[in-house]
């Protein structure tokens, strides 16, 4: 596919993930695609696309009304789209959570196989996370 036909599934996926509809969500997905939440946060690390489904699904626990994205710009070479993006949300702490997010989406024939999310760590640490770090890593 080429960078127009991936930026419209890329437009596509992130309509799905604001909707909060996580089968429609999954299926932008690969069976091989993966999630990867860049930092040392609580929530960062790689994740497959069953580790998605739980977690997506889990989302309304802490944003009861759902989180959106307002996409900034796209920018697509090859089998790459990449996206600036802000989120908005009402947290169940009281506090509106959004941040500024660059992500990286990979695509094989049409589906995610990588959505790279780089963003601002200490506002997720902040609400997302409660102000909770994780252990320090050990030399």
């Amino acid at each position: 596919m080429g960078a127009a036909e991936n930026k419209a599934i890329v437009v596509k996926f992130f309509e799905a993930i604001s909707s909060g509809d996580v089968a429609r969500i999954l299926g932008f997905y690969a069976e091989d695609g993966v999630c990867q939440t860049m930092g040392r946060t609580l929530i960062s690390g790689k994740f497959s696309k069953a580790q998605i489904s739980a977690a997506a699904a889990r989302v309304f626990d802490v944003f009861p009304k759902g989180v959106t994205f307002e996409l900034l710009t796209l920018t697509a070479e090859d089998d790459r789209v990449a996206v600036e993006a802000v989120s908005h949300g009402d947290h169940i702490s009281g506090k509106h959570y959004s941040n500024h997010y660059h992500f990286l989406v990979r695509l094989r024939d049409g589906k995610v196989t990588l959505l790279q999310e780089f963003m601002d760590t200490e506002l997720v640490t902040d609400i997302l996370c409660g102000g909770q770090r994780p252990a320090p890593i050990s030399a």
